[in-house]
């Protein structure tokens, strides 16, 4: 059974959030200037004023209720989704995943512009915005892809394709493994794939730059990964009691993670409060325990595991890893479409939409014809971009 979703809050909800902002308790500041510690005092609490006093959620409310939403249970779990149909009948169905520190909030710009050439279906992760929390473990990626096959299947799409960033990008991956038959082509943002040893004494200067930005990743960068793959229970508790918290942990991310960080405070705090109301700090951190040593795997020099449906990458310059071409053909043996924009970061359907959208149709246009396979640094700005209809 699908059942129509409406995001409404209650009073009640948004009362007990301004009390708890208002009664944070803060810790001095750092003692180095800037994000080297984390988020700055100054700026986490600027933010959080902000959310308390300024930000309007009603708005944001009737905003993305424009896009409608649905939800369904498969395997004994409730999933939420959007499901946007284009006019065309004959679209091809397309469904998009996002990551954490993400959700659908990620997409909200896109779905409209995309439903010119796509059936648009957006899914929250389990234990994510407005999707149940497993309570038990095994809620692998694997199986998260077996629960969007079905989904699209109760939808009427048989076949379909599917794009996607972060534990997106995973997720369409294993649909792609597990059922190739129902996938008309990926669009990853970008593809995970370990590099290829054969080309480790002749890198290019992209392939060098790429590497020394994962080694300082995980020297400076992945403590969130190693605590949520290990202790999501112990991060959890912080992250559904303190909105400051989940404001700290979560921007630092944007703030790392984009390009020339783009959002403005209601896009960070839109997403935020698909993590607050719900109160998914915890169930979604354990995405990570569940999964995430798999996805690190992928990088292990000499792993692979062939993946043969019709692929197309973009690998936006802010993003990491940034894998080469001649690595990610290792591992998808079918690459039709390779872009390396200019700009964008890893939230980039969120950071640059119109991009985003040209990038989707580009890749599927050459999906369909060969002869337009690219492999090109940039397609059409915004303004050059052909109509959305």
């Amino acid at each position: 059974m699908i059942t129509p979703f409406e995001l409404r809050a209650t009073d009640d909800q948004l009362t007990d959030l301004r009390d708890r902002l208002h009664r944070t308790r803060w810790p001095e500041p750092a003692t180095t200037a800037g994000w080297e510690q984390g988020p700055p005092l100054d700026r986490v609490r600027a933010l959080c004023a902000y959310w308390a006093d300024g930000y309007d959620w009603r708005a944001t409310e009737h905003r993305l209720g424009r896009l409608p939403q649905f939800r369904t249970e498969i395997d004994g779990l409730g999933i939420h989704f959007v499901h946007a149909r284009s006019a065309d009948p004959d679209a091809t169905p397309l469904i998009l995943t996002h990551g954490w520190p993400g959700s659908i909030v990620e997409f909200a710009r896109v779905v409209e512009p995309l439903t010119a050439d796509f059936h648009v279906v957006c899914p929250s992760l389990p234990g994510y915005g407005f999707s149940d929390k497993p309570t038990t473990a095994g809620w692998t990626v694997e199986r998260i892809a077996r629960t969007w096959t079905t989904l699209m299947g109760r939808l009427g799409y048989d076949r379909f394709a599917a794009s996607g960033h972060d534990w997106g990008t995973s997720v369409s991956t294993s649909i792609a493994q597990q059922f190739p038959e129902s996938v008309i082509g990926l669009h990853l943002t970008p593809p995970l794939v370990a590099p290829d040893p054969a080309t480790l004494d002749d890198l290019t200067p992209g392939e060098r730059a790429a590497l020394d930005d994962l080694e300082t990743a995980g020297q400076d960068g992945d403590a969130y990964s190693l605590q949520q793959t290990t202790r999501p229970q112990t991060i959890g508790y912080a992250l559904v009691d303190s909105p400051a918290a989940l404001c700290a942990w979560i921007i630092e991310k944007f703030e790392a993670w984009t390009d020339g960080n783009p959002l403005t405070d209601d896009d960070l705090l839109d997403n935020l409060m698909f993590y607050w109301l719900p109160g998914t700090g915890a169930s979604a951190a354990r995405l990570y325990r569940e999964s995430f040593r798999d996805v690190q795997a992928r990088f292990r020099i000499g792993t692979t595991d062939e993946i043969t449906v019709p692929t197309g990458c973009t690998i936006f310059p802010r993003e990491n890893p940034r894998p080469s071409r001649r690595w990610a053909q290792k591992r998808f043996t079918d690459i039709r479409y390779w872009s390396e924009p200019a700009r964008g970061g890893h939230f980039a359907a969120f950071e640059q939409p119109d991009l985003f959208v040209e990038e989707v149709r580009a890749c599927f246009r050459a999906l369909r014809n060969p002869a337009l396979r690219s492999s090109s640094s940039e397609p059409a700005s915004a303004d050059e971009a052909p109509p959305a209809a």
